[in-house]
């Protein structure tokens, strides 16, 4: 049985990575990289750090408006399909990939796998509506918690629905000790444990609107705090556009080129806290037990908050600050996400779902 892989972001390829190497066991994969991160250090290097196979096709669709980029993913990818002609097609997450990829296949007729389904934060920014319409084109739905079952649920949605855990605590835990013995980021930035505080801000709701980054870099830079800012395209772009690059020159406040999945790891683990629009990054943080604060109002990962572990900001500049300097975890950490075996889980089911799907 052939099984067709969709990715194109970051954080598609450290989900990528666990479930891949469990699929091999059973299926032939085709990965098709959509190119929609082409930069070497969101692209490249996650392939080659977190050991997975060479795309079988790259689409090369780059950046653009969500309208180009998706339109380009579906023109692009509905030639592979037609040639490959897989029995499943398999997205992660809710980037623009995993929307092009899972509407392609089901314009197609082809059976649509859904990884991360369920996850809802209940306001409608662009990740939250390629959820929402990636799960009603699905066929299968791997949920990470009891609370994205039960979002299904809510939707209509029961039938092919499993609770497996989280694919990012499978990469992080096989990873961590490979990150810790080989990365040198820590010495190469002259940084200690608990000495610095981790920022990163990418998403189009705080980057592209002015008021909005303004506001976040404010609260950043009154707190006087040692802040390591590793900086994605699409931030770098708009501070350049807004004139605040400045702002920033002789702060607290230290870029740093965009980092691969191991020197981020080391600095997750070892900051005093993350400050984080990054769904991602919030749950590394979790799974590091490091305060987070996330520059968002509202989350997916409701868990973490409940929980005592993430702070909810917005792009408030006060609620920012007072965050970075009173924000305190709770000593109750529960295990939301799995014990690290979600992309086994996943392989088991799809072998024992293979007849229903051919």
């Amino acid at each position: 049985m052939k099984i067709l892989t969709v990715v194109g972001a970051r954080p598609n390829f450290i989900k990528l990575a666990p479930l891949s190497k469990e699929l091999g066991k059973n299926f032939e994969e085709i990965i098709v990289h959509t190119g929609q991160h082409y930069d070497l250090e969101m692209s490249k290097v996650f392939f080659d750090q977190l050991d997975i196979q060479k795309p079988d096709y790259n689409l090369e669709v780059g950046s653009g408006s969500h309208a180009k980029q998706i339109g380009r993913i579906i023109m692009r990818l509905e030639r592979v399909l037609i040639k490959e002609d897989p029995s499943l097609v398999l997205v992660y997450g809710d980037t623009n990939s995993t929307l092009g990829g899972a509407l392609c296949a089901a314009k197609l007729g082809i059976k649509v796998c859904h990884v991360e389904s369920g996850m809802r934060s209940y306001d409608k920014i662009p990740e939250e509506i390629n959820r929402v319409v990636v799960d009603h084109v699905s066929d299968i739905f791997f949920c990470t918690t009891e609370t994205a079952v039960n979002n299904l649920k809510n939707e209509g949605i029961t039938k092919n629905v499993f609770l497996v855990g989280d694919l990012m605590m499978d990469a992080l835990v096989s990873h961590i000790r490979i990150a810790e013995k080989n990365s040198n980021i820590l010495k190469e930035l002259g940084l200690k444990r608990n000495e610095y505080m981790l920022a990163t801000i990418h998403r189009a709701e705080n980057t592209e609107d002015k008021l909005k980054l303004k506001s976040i870099l404010s609260g950043l830079i009154s707190s006087g705090e040692k802040i390591i800012l590793p900086l994605h395209p699409r931030t770098k772009k708009h501070l350049q556009a807004y004139s605040l690059t400045g702002k920033i020159e002789k702060s607290n406040i230290r870029i740093i080129r965009p980092l691969p999945y191991l020197d981020m790891l080391v600095l997750e683990k070892n900051s005093g806290k993350i400050v984080t629009d990054s769904g991602g990054v919030q749950k590394e943080a979790y799974f590091f037990k490091v305060p987070c604060i996330t520059l968002r109002t509202v989350t997916e990962w409701k868990e973490t908050v409940e929980n005592g572990f993430n702070a909810l900001v917005g792009s408030d500049s006060s609620k920012i600050h007072k965050a970075i300097k009173n924000f305190k975890i709770s000593k109750n950490h529960m295990q939301f996400y799995g014990n690290g075996n979600a992309g086994r889980k996943i392989a088991d089911i799809l072998v024992k779902l293979k007849g229903k799907i051919q």
